[in-house]
């Protein structure tokens, strides 16, 4: 019976392994775009905050680094709770791209769509923290 939850612990281990890295590869792919379509990120940052080419640059950077830090395994607990708080940050931007329509590369996408991915940001933020929590000693 032990050795059923040492494979159970092995799983869960090598899932966590495979979202985290999941999530670098995301994130990488994300923070590239924020450079490669810096315009079209741009538009999506609330009209409210000033320098909205400047904000798209420094998230991307952002989200560079915390893909880096999925990737190696820097610091992971800590790097979970910045990233769940940057996610947090940006959900602005989300709910401004559903209300005002924000074309997506020069197509608008059905506003259940846009909706859809403001929903999915709660539980996308669980998922980043429970792949990023250490193991805790019963």
């Amino acid at each position: 019976m032990q050795a059923l939850g040492g494979l159970f612990l092995c799983v869960k281990t090598d899932m966590k392994r495979a979202v985290q890295i999941g999530l670098a590869v995301f994130f990488a792919v994300g923070a590239s775009l924020h450079f490669v379509l810096d315009d079209a990120f741009a538009r999506i940052v609330p009209p409210v905050l000033p320098f909205a080419l400047f904000i798209v640059w420094i998230t991307g950077l952002a989200e560079l680094a915390f893909s880096v830090a999925l990737f190696v395994r820097y610091r992971l607990e800590l790097t979970g709770i910045f990233l769940g708080l940057y996610m947090l940050a940006i959900l602005p931007a989300n709910i401004y791209m559903a209300i005002a329509d924000v074309p997506v590369a020069g197509m608008h996408m059905p506003a259940t769509v846009l909706w859809l991915r403001v929903a999915l940001q709660i539980p996308f933020i669980w998922l980043v923290v429970w792949a990023t929590r250490r193991r805790r000693a019963v």
